[in-house]
């Protein structure tokens, strides 16, 4: 995880000793110069609070707790080198256990790079929520650098009464630069079931990728997921952001009425911002019209 500004780090830039990985977190052999790492974070609840009894840094990421001031518990991730490169395989496992509330950030963007070799760099995202429990995925934006090749991946498993927030947010090159080729997929679970099974492909060589059918000449592409037992979708996708110089943004309703799809596209990333925390702060005003509504 490499800061979007300054530097990078170097590779063999010293951080907690390394684990042996349990056998589902042996990835395929990527570049002999790439990394292979699997940080894991899992939180519990006490009955009181929600503690970390599990926080396992690994290659390039070190996971720090950082204080609330509540029952809260919320981890920062922390670039300790350069990564995402070609090659690399990088897998963060998060937990939170039945009650538990948890907020993931990052302490800055994410900057995918080539490295030694044009081979695609892997990273895997896994989240678990457990019964009654909330878990909030907030990390600064995906950088796409050019020529780079990443391909990233979130799988979300969700117990019926679990609560989410996952914002994504990705740019598509630094500044004057064409971006990399970036595929993502998001596949989500509740209560066992498909929840949402999403691929995007952006960057060479994907056909029509900026076209207008796409993202139109946007460079900012981002999505906010809201999954809860309580809540209630509108029947109808939502329309958010009326200037196309500052992007557009959709609320749109899945097959399951507890979750609601936010998808953005805009010039910069805090127009983007902008756009995904405007779908976030509607939400109470769009079921608070579904209630009048039904009575």
């Amino acid at each position: 995880m490499s800061p979007a500004t300054g530097a990078a780090r170097p590779r063999h830039a010293p951080g907690p000793p390394m684990s042996s990985p349990r056998p589902e977190d042996r990835a395929t052999t990527g570049h002999p110069d790439g990394v292979t790492a699997t940080a894991r974070l899992r939180a519990a609840h006490n009955g009181r609070v929600t503690t970390l009894p599990e926080l396992h840094s690994d290659g390039p990421f070190h996971l720090r707790r950082m204080r609330t001031g509540d029952h809260t518990a919320k981890v920062g991730i922390i670039g300790a080198m350069s990564a995402p490169l070609g090659g690399d395989r990088l897998t963060i496992d998060v937990t939170a256990e039945d009650r538990a509330e948890l907020d993931v950030t990052t302490a800055a963007a994410t900057l995918a790079l080539r490295g030694p070799t044009t081979d695609a760099a892997t990273y895997h995202v896994r989240l678990t929520a457990g019964e009654h429990a909330t878990l909030r995925w907030l990390p600064q934006p995906l950088i796409s650098a050019a020529a780079s090749n990443l391909r990233q991946t979130y799988t979300v498993e969700l117990a019926a009464t679990a609560r989410l927030v996952l914002r994504e947010e990705q740019l598509l090159g630094r500044a004057g630069e064409e971006p990399g080729h970036l595929v993502s997929h998001l596949r989500v679970r509740r209560a066992g079931q498909p929840l949402l099974d999403q691929h995007t492909a952006f960057g060479a060589p994907e056909p029509g990728w900026d076209g207008p059918a796409v993202l139109d000449g946007y460079r900012a592409v981002g999505q906010l997921l809201l999954v809860g037992p309580q809540m209630t979708a509108p029947d109808t996708p939502v329309l958010l952001g009326g200037d196309p110089g500052q992007g557009h943004a959709v609320l749109a309703p899945l097959a399951d009425p507890r979750a609601l799809l936010a998808t953005a596209v805009a010039p910069t990333s805090s127009a983007l911002r902008h756009l995904l925390d405007q779908a976030h702060s509607s939400l109470p005003a769009i079921q608070a019209g579904i209630r009048s509504r039904g009575g």
